[in-house]
């Protein structure tokens, strides 16, 4: 086997096995301990992350930040992970803000000249643009992994009401608008809950037990939210412009619906606790909606809508 191919296989292989011994790696390869020596000091020195340990259990480990072997990518694959990872700089705050500049930094530098001045030209012509925040969510990473990780987590939340403390076991992060949410089961409510991660103003590890929440992720935690009796249910009629303002919002996709004319309704329930937010909503909307269903949620419109009028009223 030519020494490229077999330091490029070593380089997975070890990647794979995280703990190994020469002597394992010798016979895998068929070739001398010195060998393979030699090849471990070549990777080590292009950058692998690997410690020796002594004693009758030693052998060589990779430490936790493994180097992955390289990926041929063509040209318009290289170009569209450049510019996927360069719309990240819009956001102030991300789950891995240091390894998208340093990634973004060796893919550049390792183009061949003429791609580097294809992607400098189209700067200038396409980027995903979010809105710019000035609020930051120091925890995204912390988050992140809890979700990953089925851990439970204490953390100190500043709600609209008041700041609180709260156990959260989190489902995962996304982002919109320039914000970034953590959907996440709350045990206070023992529901799952939205949080906004900027509001997130400290973060423990919790000794609560953990719900096994394996099968609950961002694409099905709606269907997995029980309902609570106090629940109210709305419906309202939208024009088109009403329809495709509904399509931008995250918490429509249960409760569209579209005609072929391009109008539509939403139907469903909604949480006590959400009426005023709904409420202000459907007043951004003005003619665009017509909500008919719940008592409550008309109630709330009118009364805030009175609010108004008292405050402008000279």
């Amino acid at each position: 086997m030519p020494k490229s191919k077999r330091l490029m296989e070593l380089m997975m292989t070890v990647n794979q096995k995280r703990k190994f011994t020469v002597k394992e790696l010798a016979q895998e390869f068929g070739v001398s301990q010195r060998t393979i020596l030699r090849d471990l000091q070549e990777l080590s020195e292009l950058g692998v992350p690997l410690y020796s340990e002594v004693g009758p259990n030693g052998g060589y480990r990779v430490l936790k930040e493994r180097l992955l072997p390289p990926i041929a990518f063509s040209e318009e694959e290289a170009v569209a992970i450049f510019f996927a990872i360069h719309a990240l700089r819009h956001y102030s705050s991300l789950p891995f803000e240091t390894e998208s500049s340093s990634v973004l930094s060796k893919f550049y530098a390792y183009m061949p000249q003429d791609i580097r001045d294809r992607i400098d030209q189209m700067k200038n012509r396409v980027d995903f643009v979010t809105p710019t925040r000035q609020a930051s969510s120091r925890y995204l990473s912390v988050l992140l992994d809890a979700a990953i990780q089925q851990k439970v987590l204490l953390i100190d939340y500043e709600s609209r009401e008041k700041p609180d403390s709260r156990e959260i076991q989190p489902i995962g992060i996304y982002t919109r608008n320039g914000f970034w949410y953590c959907p996440a089961h709350c045990f206070q409510s023992d529901d799952i809950r939205l949080f906004r991660c900027d509001r997130i103003q400290a973060v423990a590890p919790s000794s609560s037990k953990p719900l096994d929440l394996r099968h609950i992720h961002l694409e099905n935690r709606r269907l997995n939210r029980g309902k609570e009796p106090e629940d109210v249910t709305l419906f309202a009629e939208l024009t088109k412009e009403g329809v495709q303002t509904c399509e931008a919002e995250p918490w429509s996709v249960a409760m569209l619906h579209i005609r072929p004319d391009g109008t539509g309704w939403l139907e469903g329930s909604i949480s006590k606790s959400d009426i005023l937010f709904f409420a202000k909503f459907f007043i951004s909307l003005g003619k665009e909606v017509a909500v008919k269903y719940s008592p409550e949620l008309l109630d709330c419109i009118k009364s805030y809508l009175s609010e108004l009028t008292a405050k402008y009223d000279v």
